[in-house]
């Protein structure tokens, strides 16, 4: 498989999404500040490999990584490529002790302010543009309602879901795609139950999930992924590496879910990582490439903040995975029975 393949985000609404996109966490400082330079750097190597799709988000590095996308794609050609943004998190000027970085470092001197209303999210898709220099996106996302990012509150993500209907915001994701200001609605969340609870509530073109269905997780196959099947609702797959884990291997100090990994996860690693060594598949290759192999899954997107990350995803994406390494992690009870695999028919 190529990282310039194409598919579309779900059927009678063809947005066409490459099997590798270009997540766009890092370009805001994640964890590390990242030069002008090699950000853009970055994406015209992503451009070079023929990526088209580029996800944002005004989180990310508050507001600096969708400057930078714009740039970039107003440089490199922005009718060619197709871009997601997010809503739910408007940037607000403030103090500087009261900028919240979150997991980004060298931020503008902004404060985040959830809001799912209507006006919320109209202001959120309008600042965007303004920061990206563009004069749309084509996928808007409701960025994180899901309890992992309100203090792993079900409660939390309850209420941010009832304000998305209750207070306009998902009326007007729903205008901006009728009017034909974006091609395509969804969310970007870090859990798929509150995916599939949002399907039942709307008519959503795809999730962005991130870091739900990889190597180390699948429990999105007992029911959220058989349903996105069902209902042609595309998946962009993000966080494949479980935020480091899946990249790095069982070293000191690798990171699950952006923190430090905890012993049993450290020892799942270090087996998968075994029997990827037996096949002489690193457990990279393996953690990129699985994902895709799931119908539901139209494209998988690992951040980079460099050419040479890029080209290393690239030429990752792009390496023969034998179809024994999936059946012996199966028959290891490393990787479930059901997981549908790369090559298969």
């Amino acid at each position: 498989m190529k990282a310039s393949d194409t598919i579309a985000l779900r059927a009678d609404r063809p947005v066409p999404l490459t099997r590798m996109g270009f997540g766009g966490g890092p370009l805001g400082n994640l964890f590390r500040k990242v030069s002008d330079e090699d950000a853009q750097g970055a994406l015209d190597a992503a451009w070079s490999a023929g990526i088209r799709y580029f996800d944002t988000a005004p989180q990310y590095g508050l507001g600096r990584s969708e400057q930078r996308l714009g740039a970039g794609l107003a440089r490199l050609g922005r009718d060619a490529a197709t871009l997601s943004s997010k809503v739910g998190r408007l940037l607000v000027d403030c103090e500087p002790h009261e900028v919240t970085p979150e997991s980004f470092v060298d931020v503008p001197q902004k404060r985040i302010v959830f809001d799912y209303s209507y006006d919320g999210v109209m202001r959120s898709h309008e600042e965007s543009l303004a920061r990206l220099g563009l004069d749309r996106v084509d996928i808007l996302l409701v960025h994180d309602v899901d309890a992992v990012s309100h203090g792993g509150s079900r409660e939390a993500s309850d209420r941010r879901v009832r304000e998305l209907f209750d207070l306009g915001g998902f009326r007007a994701l729903t205008e901006l795609r009728d009017a034909g200001r974006v091609k395509a609605i969804g969310a970007g969340v870090n859990e798929w139950e509150v995916c599939e609870r949002l399907l039942g509530l709307g008519d959503f073109d795809g999730f962005l999930l991130a870091g739900r269905y990889t190597l180390l997780e699948q429990e999105a196959l007992e029911s959220f992924l058989p349903l996105c099947v069902k209902r042609d609702v595309g998946i962009i797959l993000g966080g494949p590496y479980n935020s480091g884990i899946l990249a790095t291997g069982a070293v000191p100090g690798a990171r699950y879910n952006y923190n430090p990994a905890p012993p049993e996860i450290l020892d799942r690693v270090r087996r998968i990582e075994a029997v990827c060594a037996d096949h002489g598949v690193r457990l990279i290759e393996a953690a990129l490439q699985f994902a895709v192999g799931h119908p539901a899954v139209r494209t998988v997107i690992p951040g980079a903040a460099s050419a040479a990350e890029v080209q290393a995803n690239v030429a990752i994406f792009s390496q023969t995975i034998p179809s024994g390494l999936w059946s012996d992690l199966k028959s290891a009870g490393l990787l479930r029975a059901d997981a549908p695999v790369p090559g298969a028919a």
